[in-house]
């Protein structure tokens, strides 16, 4: 049976009586009123991007609307905007006439918005939601990889067309075009922040070998060789200022590590291991590095190294299909990511005293994950999607 597209009149089509024996909530004007007033940059965004300001209105009301009414206020924001969409398919004409990933993005925030003022998605906590996918373009040949300096500040890479990496950057408001870095890299890169305007990265460049490039703040400096055999991408981390832990799968895909202390390199470590995956890194303390990778069952693996001694290998279960990435919120606190089956993003945390069970965050991802957080509630996420391009998934937890 044909169903009429939703319209937020609907709202008021039904008696107030109804309305609150079902749950408590504002009026669709109250939460309208409240987006005019405190939202003005959502507006902007849009009227940025060609849309005017009273189609965006309508927009507005029309998620808000669904939201308030006919959402199931459990879930996500992504997962209520999945829903609006199928409801009112003709939304999907305005993606051929403005940036679709703008589109996505905004109206995912108007459903947070309602959803923390109706008290709804997971408690009416705006961070108990993930918020996306959306696209950022991009033509990649490579998994992504992402650094953050400052708190809401993103800096990710790519290896694009003719092996060059590729960076683009996410300023507080809005993302960059993307520039071109240059190399030739036969691998995903790898990046870190240690300190404000500052950003590392690492990839496998020809013969197999460990390449650096950085940024001090003012430019790029050139390619340096830092030499190894290589099987796999890099990771990196960094436990203080100035100072950078890089592992790879070497020979007999073993784990090998190597330092930068201040002010030289070390000598390549091997950590053992029999990984068949890239590694993923993370230091949550001067003291602490955990690593992880896929291991032979196509399961998760994790080491860590807590100030004096490494530990063994654990295995932490799951179905592996791709390397995975590590991000962590806290002191004690890691969130591990990895593509699973159906080409699923899927979670594992570290809570700080027990593992929790794996979450599936959907998505369609055609390469390893990227993560990283840039406060104590703030974790992004990004792959390589259908489209090659570079796809964004966001939490405020």
């Amino acid at each position: 049976m044909y169903q009429y597209p939703y319209h937020p009149a609907y709202y008021y089509a039904v008696p107030q009586e109804q309305r609150m024996n079902t749950r408590q909530q504002p009026s669709l004007q109250q939460v309208m009123q409240s987006i005019r007033n405190e939202h003005g940059n959502l507006y902007t965004q849009l009227e940025q991007s060609g849309l005017n300001r009273g189609l965006a209105d309508y927009l507005f009301s029309l998620v808000a609307g669904y939201t308030l009414n006919q959402a199931n206020t459990n879930l996500p924001p992504y997962q209520i905007y999945n829903q609006f969409q199928a409801q009112v398919p003709w939304i999907g004409f305005l993606f051929n006439y403005y940036p679709e990933n703008v589109l996505d993005r905004v109206l995912i925030r108007i459903i947070e918005i309602v959803l923390n003022a109706i008290g709804g998605g997971n408690g009416g906590q705006p961070d108990q939601g993930w918020v996306g996918w959306e696209s950022l373009g991009g033509t990649l040949t490579s998994a992504p990889s992402v650094a953050s300096w400052q708190q809401n500040r993103l800096d990710v890479f790519v290896r694009g067309t003719g092996e060059n990496m590729y960076h683009k950057w996410w300023n507080g408001q809005s993302w960059s075009d993307w520039e071109n870095l240059g190399g030739n890299l036969t691998s995903a890169p790898a990046a870190v922040s240690w300190g404000p305007n500052r950003i590392d990265v690492f990839a496998r460049g020809t013969g197999q070998q460990l390449y650096h490039r950085w940024w001090n703040g003012r430019s790029w400096s050139d390619w340096e060789n830092l030499g190894g055999t290589l099987t796999s991408g890099p990771a990196v981390s960094s436990r203080r200022s100035n100072q950078l832990d890089v592992f790879v799968r070497g020979s007999g895909n073993n784990l090998y590590m190597r330092t930068w202390n201040g002010s030289n390199w070390g000598d390549w470590v091997n950590l053992g291991g029999n990984l068949t995956s890239e590694p993923a890194a993370v230091s949550w303390n001067a003291n602490r590095i955990d690593v992880f990778a896929r291991g032979q069952n196509n399961n998760l693996i994790h080491k860590w190294w807590n100030g004096r001694s490494w530990s063994d290998w654990e295995s932490l279960g799951g179905t592996l299909t791709s390397a995975p990435a590590v991000s962590s919120r806290r002191p004690n606190q890691l969130d591990v990511f990895a593509r699973g089956t159906s080409n699923r993003l899927y979670k594992r945390t570290w809570n700080g005293s027990q593992w929790t069970n794996w979450e599936n965050l959907g998505g369609t991802l055609t390469s390893s994950p990227a993560a990283v957080s840039w406060g104590p509630n703030r974790t992004d996420v990004f792959a390589r999607g259908q489209n090659q391009d570079l796809i964004h998934l966001y939490r405020n937890q």
